[in-house]
């Protein structure tokens, strides 16, 4: 069977040889289209909201679609254990570009927050089955490569994203950066196409394989309901604010604390066993992987917004800052492949946890200090080799202490734990960002905010290994 023969294929095939080319060349695709989005729409989101008059949504626009993709990855979890990924990945790729085109075609922020969900929603899905995908047809010694190759794929959108959108925003509307997203997804899959028809699925065991432990026979229906809990919290989070009764000034804050507790209760059954206690191994490689996402991209949504209204950047220029961390990102990210054994997974993930944290220090300081805005923009440089370091081994870890059995449950655990950690991020910064008087101290609280989740994600790195004898 075409099957087997890929999946037996000799290990030490590079992943842009025979029979991986294909494999790679589409899921790279698929990479490539989530990062041009995602940096594209991060760069024109200032624009966007002040046209729309949406600044009340602004961290919502972001929070959102990492809420709702919580669900797509549990989805898709459960869905590829049962059949594969090649289901998961159709269906993520359809609603990725409905949700485009609902944003895209937006006339109020409502709207436009509404597209954004449903994008969410088809790009977590995506996350898990590319993961999937990457477990059922490379052998572990070439996982760090794909890995590599996913950051990879990030360069071209840096390059051109954040420039193309902000001058489509100013020339054209910002409307076409979402649309012209759409337009990619049809080389995306044509490449993809042949990479699903080889692909070996989990009812086709192959010999050998019959005492292997079978995929599930149904939904997780359980783990999908306390997945939509954690979405609606973490969007309950962003609206608390909002939240008003007549002689009780108390209630936005009581609603945004039991929005918190009620996300984490929902988190716990969707991730192993002790991930929030950061216990050893697996469980620490799960929450290092959600506070280094609430770090990051905590402090990152806003620093476009923070060069358009404190330094007068135009939006072509201020997206200038996540190009330099994502060529940053990429450039990191080969590097970790190229060293494989040499640099070990602990030492690359404690390495990459405190160049995050320098780099969100330093973008505290600038605000704080009025630093000029190259320092912010060289520090985000830093913040991106950290995470090509640290990403590609994390991924590596839960795929090497993961089975065939629960694959899609350890790979849509690491991506909740990446989504929801940003989305709760995101969504705490937004009331930070609207509790002070001036933007300065509106940014200062934004850095401040994603510099303690950044620390604690430094103070776990660590534990991703079990200790020494």
């Amino acid at each position: 069977m075409r099957e087997t023969t890929l999946s037996a294929a000799n290990p030490n095939a590079g992943i842009l040889q025979r029979p991986y080319l294909w494999v790679t060349i589409g899921a790279c695709a698929l990479v490539f289209l989530a990062a041009f989005e995602s940096l594209a729409v991060t760069t024109i989101m200032p624009v966007v909201s002040r046209e729309l008059g949406g600044a009340g949504l602004y961290a919502l626009a972001f929070a959102g679609p990492l809420a709702t993709g919580v669900i797509g990855m549990v989805a898709a979890g459960n869905w590829s254990d049962r059949r594969g990924p090649t289901a998961p990945l159709y269906a993520s790729v359809a609603l990725f570009v409905m949700g485009l085109l609902i944003a895209g075609t937006a006339v109020s922020m409502p709207l436009l927050v509404a597209g954004r969900l449903v994008q969410g929603l088809g790009g977590g899905a995506l996350t898990v089955a590319l993961y999937v995908l990457v477990a059922r047809i490379y052998p572990a010694l070439l996982h760090p490569k794909i890995f590599a190759a996913f950051s990879a794929a990030w360069v071209i959108p840096s390059l051109v994203g954040p420039f193309a959108a902000g001058i489509v925003a100013q020339v054209l509307s910002w409307h076409w950066v979402f649309l012209g997203v759409v337009g990619l997804v049809v080389p995306a899959l044509v490449m993809i196409v042949p990479v699903l028809r080889g692909m070996p699925f989990a009812e086709e065991p192959g010999p050998g394989e019959q005492a292997r432990a079978q995929p599930p026979a149904s939904w997780a229906l359980g783990r999908l309901a306390w997945a939509t809990l954690a979405a609606l919290a973490v969007l309950g989070l962003n609206l608390s604010r909002e939240a008003r009764l007549p002689g009780f000034t108390a209630a936005p804050a009581l609603l945004a604390v039991a929005a918190v507790v009620i996300a984490l209760v929902a988190v716990r059954p969707l991730v192993p066993r002790g991930t929030l206690a950061a216990r050893r191994g697996l469980p620490s490689v799960i929450l290092v992987r959600g506070l280094a996402s609430a770090g990051f991209f905590g402090a990152e949504v806003y620093l476009p917004y923070l060069l358009i209204e404190q330094y007068a950047f135009p939006p072509t220029f201020a997206g200038l800052t996540l190009t330099g961390g994502a060529l940053a990102w990429a450039g990191a990210a080969a590097l970790q492949g190229r060293l494989g054994g040499r640099l070990s997974h602990r030492g690359a993930v404690r390495i990459g946890s405190f160049m995050v944290l320098g780099a969100v220090l330093l973008a505290l300081a600038t605000t704080a200090l009025h630093w000029p805005p190259a320092v912010v923009i060289a520090g985000w440089v830093l913040a991106g080799g950290g995470m090509g370091l640290l990403y590609p081994r994390l991924s590596v870890m839960t795929l090497a202490l993961s089975t065939k059995e629960n694959e899609g449950f350890n790979s849509s655990a690491m991506s909740i734990s990446d989504s929801l950690g940003g989305a709760l991020a995101l969504a705490t910064t937004g009331i930070v960002f609207a509790a002070f008087a001036t933007t300065t101290e509106s940014f200062a609280g934004v850095f401040a905010l994603a510099a303690v989740l950044a620390a604690a994600g430094a103070a776990i790195a660590p534990r991703v290994t079990a200790r020494s004898p």
